[in-house]
């Protein structure tokens, strides 16, 4: 039974004459009509404005009055469906002749006159005439089948069964329709590259998004290999890899369901959400609470709302939200009404949330935050993202003189790490890459000296704002579960 079947049946169920489907899938609707109505022995019938009703019956009906007064003069059982019918709602002819409908239907078992649109504004009159139901997307079976049906027009490409099961997955948030579109796609594209694969199905779910300008899509390019150092963060998503799955799901073992990232900027947070997203191939969608609340896409609270929406719609996603204490620390007393409500829809929805929608939230100053949204329960784990060791540091000097083009190996790069005492990861990254700018406008290859003269020349930010990240630190220590093994200096709690 697909997912059409399971939502109509509690209205076929009970009888219901007049029935309303919200969905824009007119093509995948009328199959599922057509295989229950062969099952029912029940005709099935469409009326568009264009044609008026598909068998004929009742001579000129494309006007909408026309249409239904042949139902009601010869009402009969099966499924008449209207596909045009929502803009002539607001007409009192049209209202009328839908309750008159309802009334000869009511004396004839299994006849349902059933409203396809993908929005319905009901006027007053019929608001309680009519019985509404939202369609779902579809299913991982139907998904499944389209795969089938799709894969018939590509001779000699077949997905792996455990990657048929990925890709279904991946599908999911899309109409039949769309999901028809991508698969040709994927399969033209061929199926040696599955993580290509997988990114064009991602693409195609950007697309979706594009409306709601508030979340963005962010391309799958950082590994976990890309993070140097926070070894306990790794191992945690590793771990926790193949539980966020609907196989998972479906064994009842514990999806995991959210991560809350706090510490010193540059030091790998949003890396780090990154790197969790590619890991599980899934995608990753940046929710942006600035835009949120800028009042560009209606009311702060409505356009959150949206977003959680949409973004369950996609799942399985990550949900990335950035410097979330910003938008959502409510201790301040310059907290607006906006942000109240916005914060208390926040907190239900992370209770309350679907599987395989994971958030990973960023902070970098984490009291800001109450202590309702840190509690167990909305969040698996609160990480605290410290200042990188010698032992990261070497790391994340090894990784970005790769991305640069140098050899690490031919490189001494523990003659690097006492003058890099304090630092970040970002700023180990910005001095390799201005040193590979000087060497390459020296037309030379990039050597130690070139980032030794950057780590001699730069103030890092533990020098500059040495009593903040000392605060930040110092409120971490016991609060906070450490995602390195070591840290540049040892955390002191507050005296």
């Amino acid at each position: 039974m697909t997912e059409i079947e399971k939502t109509l049946q509690p209205a076929l169920e009970g009888r219901y004459p007049l029935i309303a489907l919200l969905t824009s899938e007119e093509r995948r609707t009328l199959d599922a009509l057509a295989r229950l109505g062969t099952a029912r022995n029940a005709a099935l019938r469409a009326w568009s404005c264009v044609d008026g009703w598909s068998d004929g019956a009742g001579g000129e009906t494309r006007d909408p009055v026309a249409a239904l007064r042949a139902l009601r003069e010869a009402p009969t059982p099966g499924f008449h469906v209207m596909k045009d019918l929502s803009p002539f709602l607001a007409r009192p002819d049209v209202a009328r002749a839908l309750r008159d409908v309802k009334a000869a239907f009511d004396g004839v078992p299994g006849a349902h006159l059933i409203l396809l649109a993908p929005a319905l504004d009901l006027p007053e009159s019929l608001a309680k005439e009519i019985f509404m139901l939202e369609l779902p997307l579809p299913g991982p079976e139907e998904l499944r089948a389209a795969m089938a049906r799709v894969a018939e027009r590509y001779p000699g490409i077949a997905p792996s069964e455990s990657f048929a099961s990925t890709l279904a997955l991946a599908l999911r948030g899309l109409t039949l329709d769309e999901a028809e579109h991508v698969l040709h796609a994927v399969f033209a594209g061929g199926l040696s590259d599955e993580d290509g694969a997988l990114e064009r199905v991602f693409a195609a779910k950007q697309a979706l998004l594009r409306k709601e300008g508030f979340l963005r899509y962010i391309p799958r390019s950082i590994s976990l290999d890309a993070v140097g150092g926070l070894e306990v963060l790794r191992e945690w998503a590793l771990k926790r890899k193949d539980l966020f799955s609907k196989a998972a799901m479906d064994a009842r073992l514990p999806v995991p369901r959210g991560v809350l990232i706090m510490g010193i900027s540059g030091c790998g947070k949003s890396l780090s959400a990154k790197a969790i997203a590619s890991l599980w191939r899934v995608p990753l969608f940046r929710l942006d609470m600035n835009l949120v609340f800028s009042g560009l896409y209606g009311s702060p609270e409505a356009a959150f709302s949206r977003a959680l929406a949409a973004v369950e719609s996609l799942a399985p996603v990550v949900l990335w939200i950035d410097e979330i204490e910003s938008a959502l620390g409510m201790t301040s007393k310059s907290a607006t009404v906006e942000q109240s409500l916005t914060f208390s829809s926040f907190l239900t929805w992370m209770q309350e949330r679907p599987p395989l929608v994971f958030v990973a939230a960023t902070a970098n100053r984490i009291e800001s935050l109450p202590a309702e949204i840190i509690r167990r329960g909305r969040f698996d784990e609160v990480f605290f993202c410290d200042l990188p060791g010698p032992d990261e540091r070497r790391e994340i000097f090894r990784i970005h003189l790769r991305l640069q083009g140098a050899d690490p190996d031919a490189m001494d790069v523990d003659r690097l790490l006492h003058s890099t005492e304090g630092w970040t990861g970002a700023e180990i990254e910005q001095a390799v890459i201005s040193a590979r700018i000087d060497a390459h406008q020296q037309g030379r290859p990039m050597t130690l000296d070139d980032v030794r003269r950057y780590t001699v020349r730069m103030i890092p930010l533990s020098t500059t704002m040495s009593e903040q990240i000392a605060a930040i630190r110092n409120w971490a220590y016991n609060r906070a579960l450490r995602a390195s093994r070591a840290a540049a200096r040892p955390l002191m709690p507050e005296r």
